[in-house]
């Protein structure tokens, strides 16, 4: 009976999670209920898979996750190799760092707590020290999952297929190199919404959006207005979009040169792939609706961009209060069991 009652639930999660999506792409809601549901599903499998394969599974996935900080080193390090020093790219070396932290402090709480099992006492010192090593280890299993959600959502943004038949595809600045060439991040972008342009039935305006940086001799819509001509799309297809100095404003500006243009407005908007969902939210912040279409960028770059991103949507106030309050309610829901169980 309660099997069943759990598969009812999962069907009613995932239920939830499909018209949270279809309704609004960019709304937070979406990354937990999208964790909650694959989870729920993949549990229900192994269920009925039985418990040798569920056993298996459990053990495949924890030496994964003892082997995620070193991957997140490793790719640190090569970021930093490719693309030189900068707080930006230290990001995936300090999130490996604070995850082998946690995992080596979730296996010393373990350990000393078999000892404390077996000896039946703690020294006030190793009762605080122990105390210490479960906080920590909590607090980073608590900002692991959030990352997670946050990660699994954005590349569920990239993987889903998107309808065609746009009117305007908004493409997103990313700077230039030597003050007018596309960059190799931007130029991804500019051939993304070149082949979305190609592949629509009827070949919708292209808005390259961005202004010019203290060190650009041109804006960066013009850069991209150049390469997309070079590229054999006519210059009447091309609304450049000069003023903005971000993404929000890259957005705002966007949508007022399509709404003083009549007729319909179907729009996409393309960024790099990790950069979609901060996107879609903007687009929500100022009333635009709107398709992400994310390009490719190297494997590498990936994971400390994400980690940017995943700060960006945490350092708005909303966001950042959320995440503080599920951290302190976590925690001291673990620490009342560790003190019912020292009991």
């Amino acid at each position: 009976m309660v099997r069943y009652l759990f598969y009812a639930a999962t069907i009613i999660v995932c239920g939830l999670f499909i018209y949270a999506f279809n309704r609004d792409r960019s709304r937070y809601r979406n990354c937990l209920l999208l964790f909650a549901a694959l989870i729920m599903s993949a549990e229900g499998l192994l269920l009925l898979a039985g418990s040798r394969i569920f056993t298996m599974v459990l053990l495949i996935v924890f030496f994964a996750l003892l082997l995620v900080p070193v991957f997140l080193i490793w790719n640190g390090v090569i970021t930093i190799w490719k693309e030189g020093i900068s707080l930006a790219h230290l990001l995936s070396l300090v999130l490996g760092l604070i995850v082998g932290a946690g995992e080596v402090a979730t296996f010393v709480f373990y350990f000393r707590q078999q000892a404390y099992n077996s000896f039946g006492k703690h020294s006030q010192v190793g009762f605080i020290f122990n105390i210490l090593m479960f906080i920590i280890s909590i607090s980073v299993i608590y900002l692991s999952i959030s990352f997670l959600m946050f990660m699994i959502y954005s590349v569920f943004l990239m993987l889903i297929p998107y309808k065609r038949d746009f009117d305007y595809v908004i493409i997103h600045g990313a700077g230039l190199s030597g003050g007018e060439k596309l960059t190799k991040l931007l130029a991804k972008r500019v051939d993304k919404a070149i082949l979305v342009y190609r592949k629509d039935p009827t070949p919708p305006y292209l808005i390259p959006s961005g202004g010019r940086g203290d060190d650009e001799k041109i804006s960066e819509a013009e850069a991209m207005k150049r390469y997309l001509i070079e590229n054999g799309i006519p210059a009447d297809h091309i609304l450049a979009e000069d003023q903005s100095a971000t993404t929000f404003e890259n957005i705002a500006n966007s949508k007022k040169i399509i709404e003083a243009r009549g007729g319909r407005h179907y729009t996409a908007l393309v960024t790099s792939n990790y950069h979609v969902y901060r996107a879609l939210r903007y687009c929500r912040k100022v009333g635009l609706q709107c398709t992400g279409i994310g390009s490719h960028v190297a494997f590498y770059y990936w994971p400390s961009a994400l980690i940017r991103e995943y700060i960006a949507v945490h350092a708005e106030k909303k966001h950042a209060l959320m995440l503080v309050v599920g951290w302190i309610l976590v925690l001291a829901a673990a620490l009342s069991l560790l003190v019912l169980y020292y009991r």
